[in-house]
């Protein structure tokens, strides 16, 4: 393994480390200053709402639509990824606590309150640009 790849390695071990509480998540995902540690994927976007709030995610975390998270098939439960809605070029931070989606076409589903801030409730899916980052 090259520099880079074990410095990227290194960041995402702890970006793992530090939002592994959903609290410090949640305070991680407001802040305003993130860097971009690696384009990871580009899709399409869906969201999910009430119809499972409350259920367990694949993180043993309580399903709530109102925060800032998404479900992801492969990157590790509390990644941090800026969506960018290739249309608009607007961008939230999420914080991945789940798998999904299960529909193949789709590379990410965000919670309903990332969806909002996205702007992408009205279309139901956005062509999005997925990227790695890390809190400043």
């Amino acid at each position: 393994m090259n520099f880079t790849k074990r410095s990227i390695a290194a960041a995402g071990s702890v970006v793992l480390m530090l939002t592994a509480t959903p609290a410090f998540a949640e305070d991680a995902v407001k802040t305003e200053s993130h860097s971009v540690i690696e384009t990871v994927g580009e899709g399409l976007a869906s969201f999910f709402g009430g119809e499972i709030a409350g259920n367990r995610t694949a993180s043993g975390e309580k399903c709530d639509p109102e925060l800032m998270t998404a479900a992801h098939r492969t990157l590790p439960f509390g990644s941090l990824v800026r969506v960018t809605d290739a249309l608009s070029g607007n961008s939230v931070i999420v914080r991945i606590n789940d798998r999904g989606p299960f529909v193949k076409t789709r590379a990410i589903d965000l919670s309903k309150a990332a969806a909002r801030e996205l702007g992408i409730i009205g279309r139901g899916t956005a062509k999005v640009v997925l990227s790695l980052v890390a809190a400043k």
